[in-house]
């Protein structure tokens, strides 16, 4: 496995690698194997290394603060709907190729302004809309475990990125499992914070109250590190929260001694491949023997989670996307004199977006419209209030919640493509979290699929839901699992 930063920042600081090292590592190893995965759809290689060279500048000079700038040397990637000024900033859509940003985004600023390097720009999903990512404008990713299976998405060119070594961690977003899916199918540590510990200021919305920025990384301490630095309010957001943010990286070694672990009956129904159920159970019987103490307790809910988040999420996707009309900025189609407004605007969306993009602002615009609001869009907004409330009841007699992160393992590249609703429910285990804005850690499990499975070899992760910004218990248990 690739080194974490934890790992390299022991290097760093003895002088057995420099900065500069750091980054000519990685991008040898993008330009070996980026072709093949397609992780990456652009790489700033000089600014990285210009970055690099200033770092080692300060270290030589015995200036260089590790307390101020916790994260100097730490080589991360960033999902392509996240703006870098003076970046591409395409979303993994026709409709934005060629654009490049105008401003950084909060979560990524405060990383680079303590010291992490950007090394380039991650593919996903067209705007964020999917489980595999195969809707990218740019091509598929490829699982690195597997270049014939997904990495999940839609933060898979993050999650892809990290596995295949390119860099040290990732940023993603999550509105319905884009962090935590990608991660159990590349074998990665991925968090999605709770609803408003991160700033979305920068990031471009797909639906405004689902969406959260995220880090990807080969530890749940450099998850840790990143949350750190990520976290805090933001006066360019107003939904961003002014919680505390704790110290969550020197609290990860307290154990697990008296934590109350809850096992939701619903995760392990129906529709559970049987090898994935055997390694999340093996990780449930891992933290009994450390000390924890397993509850069983019930979501009743759940079952209604995947029909109501895909009726809130398209709705505001509608709404969210609506901006993209090829007169400002983005896509405009080339159409004949005297051709009318509405023409060119038919013509630029119809061009620009993908299939599910187009299916999923067909939804939203059906759902919100007069006959249907009702029926539809106002009805899920209640049931999401009682999915919240399952939760909240959830968390009186447990601490945290261990699931399965997605019902099996990685799937073929085309298996899911015409049947969109197979797609959709692979992220059944991931959407709650976003409908009630629980943060979510998926860690790797060590139990290999068996022999003779169909995915024998590839990655399983074990997902960890949490209270309402309590990251840091969430971050203790995941360490405590090994990763």
């Amino acid at each position: 496995m690739p080194a974490s930063f934890a790992a390299d920042l022991d290097r760093l600081r003895s002088g057995a690698v420099t900065h500069k090292g750091l980054v000519d590592g990685f991008l040898a190893r993008i330009d070996a194997l980026n072709g093949q995965v397609n992780a990456l759809l652009s790489v700033c290689a000089e600014d990285a290394l210009a970055q690099a060279r200033a770092l080692d500048a300060l270290q030589a000079a015995g200036t260089l603060d590790r307390t101020t700038m916790p994260l100097a040397g730490m080589v991360i990637a960033v999902k392509d709907n996240l703006s870098i000024e003076g970046q591409p900033l395409t979303c993994g859509s026709r409709m934005l190729e060629g654009f490049r940003a105008l401003y950084t985004a909060t979560a990524v600023q405060r990383l680079i302004e303590a010291g992490a390097i950007v090394i380039g720009k991650a593919n996903c999903d067209e705007f964020a809309m999917g489980s595999s990512n195969e809707t990218s404008y740019f091509g598929a990713v490829r699982n690195p475990h597997a270049l014939d299976r997904v990495p999940g998405g839609s933060s898979g060119g993050s999650a892809a990125a990290v596995a295949a070594g390119f860099c040290h961690a990732a940023l993603g977003s999550d509105t319905g499992g884009s962090i935590r899916q990608p991660a159990a199918f590349c074998g990665v540590v991925g968090l999605k914070p709770t609803y408003g510990r991160v700033s979305r200021f920068g990031l471009v919305a797909f639906a405004s109250s689902f969406d959260c920025v995220g880090p990807l990384a080969h530890s749940t301490e450099d998850v840790a590190r990143l949350l750190e630095v990520m976290a805090g309010g933001d006066a360019h957001d107003m939904t961003s929260a002014r919680h505390n943010v704790p110290p969550f990286a020197t609290r990860l070694d307290r154990g697990v001694e008296g934590v109350r672990v809850g096992l939701p009956r619903e995760y392990f129904a129906e529709g559970l491949d049987p090898a994935v159920r055997t390694a999340v159970e093996a990780q449930a019987a891992r933290l009994e023997d450390l000390g924890a103490t397993l509850v069983d307790v019930s979501l009743p809910m759940t079952d209604a989670g995947i029909a109501t988040y895909y009726v809130l999420t398209t709705a505001e996707a509608s709404s969210n996307l609506a901006r993209f009309d090829g007169v400002r900025y983005g896509h405009r189609a080339a159409l004949p004199a005297g051709s009318s407004l509405d023409d060119m605007y038919t013509a630029s969306r119809t061009e620009g977006f993908g299939t599910e993009v187009k299916r999923r602002i067909l939804l939203g615009t059906y759902v919100l419209s007069a006959g249907y609001y009702d029926a539809y869009y106002e009805k899920a907004q209640r049931v999401r209030t009682l999915i919240r409330r399952d939760f909240e009841a959830a968390f009186d007699r447990c601490d945290v919640l261990l699931t399965p992160a997605t019902p099996a393992a990685p799937f073929r590249i085309g298996a899911n493509l015409d049947d969109p609703l197979a797609m959709y429910l692979s992220d059944v285990y991931t959407v709650p979290a976003n409908l009630a804005g629980i943060p979510g850690l998926v860690v790797p499990a060590p139990t290999p699929l068996p022999e003779e499975h169909e995915a024998a070899g590839l990655p399983v992760g074990v997902q960890l839901l949490g209270c309402w910004f309590d990251e840091a218990t969430l971050l203790r248990v995941g360490a405590s699992l090994g990763r």
